[in-house]
């Protein structure tokens, strides 16, 4: 392994009795990172689409039907809330690919221990240490 490899996956942190990150881990944490924000972006822009769609649904015809009416308004929340949640999301991903690329990848938000490298590699955009989030939820 080269020093710079081994230089590049020491400064990213792991928690207690985790094998340190190995090149390989680390291109697929990026790549996931990448594709969930190319991902979120497509999902945005669909999810507008069929919101912009139901808007103008919404002002076709004086005498609808109160029940179109309401299921019309029913989409309408629902997909305002998956662009909402898209957006959380992808803003989600972003921010833990900057992170990466600055070195900040790893570390709790909150506390600044090591979030884990087991965790990171099932949840990349996790920005909160177990214990962190576990005091969050509880709020």
């Amino acid at each position: 392994m080269a020093t710079s490899d081994a230089g590049a996956q020491a400064a990213f942190p792991i928690a207690d009795g985790e094998e340190p990150w190995t090149q390989e881990e680390l291109d697929d944490v990026r790549d996931e990172l990448e594709s969930d924000i190319a991902r979120m972006e497509r999902a945005i822009e669909t999810a507008q689409a069929g919101l912009a769609n139901l808007f103008d649904e919404g002002t076709e015809g004086a005498g609808r039907d109160p029940a179109d009416v309401g299921s019309t308004n029913f989409e309408r929340d629902q997909e305002m809330s998956l662009v909402q949640n898209a957006r959380e999301m992808l803003e989600q991903a972003q921010l833990a690919l900057r992170r990466f690329e600055s070195g900040h990848y790893g570390y709790c938000e909150v506390c600044g221990k090591p979030i884990g490298k087991d965790r990171l590699i099932v949840f990349p955009r996790a920005t909160l240490c177990l214990d962190c989030k576990q005091r969050e939820e509880r709020r």
